[in-house]
């Protein structure tokens, strides 16, 4: 089950500008990481293990336009 949105601060990367429509937004949910989108802050969420996580963001530094 997704965690709670209210109880987890959310961030965006500081490149996403100051418009906010749309980026991709994470959170530290304990042992997982929860992805979401914000334009939809209610709507469903993707959670994943932090070592997933990570290797998926060496990916998109490593290749930005993939």
């Amino acid at each position: 089950m997704p965690p709670s949105s209210r109880t987890l601060a959310w961030r965006k990367s500081s490149r996403s500008g100051q418009g906010g429509g749309d980026c991709v937004e994470v959170a530290d949910a304990g042992s997982r990481v929860a992805i979401r989108d914000s334009k939809n802050p209610s709507g469903p969420q993707l959670v994943v293990r932090p070592a997933d996580w990570r290797a998926f963001a060496a990916v998109l530094k490593e290749r930005p336009h993939a």
